[in-house]
């Protein structure tokens, strides 16, 4: 078996020491919601392998505390899947711009798409150079090592704790509220802010009985008609 030499085998775990470091700065933030999300898990009801299971599955934190709600309170696959597709869809746009290009070996390739997490798009969109497989991967694995021992740390303490810890569902509301204040701090973004309350509003009216899905189905047409003015009304 042919030994890297003395270039490529520094080089290889430079650049994997470097994904790790530059994953910590979001993990420290992801591990503690991690640890929320298995908390919540635990106490909804549900069994505990359900938290790693969803973190493998489907890998998205704000999905996945959205879907314990979900799955806890019976609701059917249909409204899943399309709560699914709204909130991820998202993802579809991050892939235009993230250097995916630099992964060419095919299972390396699909495990980034895979990984591809707000997380890992705010990174490289910060940083958009110098990235290379090895780096990008080490950290989206490192991503997903965060939110996954944090889920299981949550199902552990949960275990040992003597009852239900109260607030823990309103976890998911304040990661959004969080977000909801860094957009508010561009002027840019304040019309996606007027269209989403114009959206929520809308689906309190028409469907108070499923205001979160139809608010999420009614934002991503209003987002795109949002684009397509600002790209004609850019053209002209």
């Amino acid at each position: 078996m042919r030994r890297p030499t003395a270039h490529e085998g520094p080089g290889r775990r430079a650049e994997i020491g470097a994904g790790a470091r530059a994953s910590l700065a979001a993990g420290l933030g992801m591990y503690p919601l991690g640890v929320a999300f298995g908390l919540l898990v635990v106490q909804a009801g549900l069994p505990w392998w359900l938290a790693p299971a969803l973190s493998v599955a489907a890998f998205a934190g704000s999905l996945e505390l959205l879907l314990v709600g979900m799955i806890s309170g019976g609701a059917s696959i249909a409204a899943i899947a399309v709560t699914t597709l709204v909130v991820n869809f998202r993802h579809v746009f991050y892939a235009f711009s993230f250097p995916l290009r630099v992964v060419r070996h095919p299972v390396a390739r699909a495990y980034s798409v895979y990984a591809l997490i707000d997380e890992a798009y705010a990174m490289t969109a910060v940083r958009p150079h110098g990235w290379t497989a090895w780096r990008l991967l080490s950290m989206q694995l490192c991503f997903q090592a965060y939110w996954v021992g944090g889920g299981l740390t949550g199902v552990a303490v949960a275990s040992l704790l003597p009852g239900p810890v109260q607030g823990l569902e309103f976890a998911l509301c304040a990661l959004f509220i969080t977000l909801t204040l860094d957009a508010a701090r561009s002027r840019r973004e304040v019309p996606s802010l007027l269209l989403a309350g114009l959206a929520f509003t809308c689906a309190v009216v028409v469907a108070p009985g499923s205001v979160l899905l139809v608010g999420l189905v009614l934002l991503v047409g209003l987002l795109l008609g949002r684009y397509v003015l600002t790209r004609g009304g850019a053209r002209a």
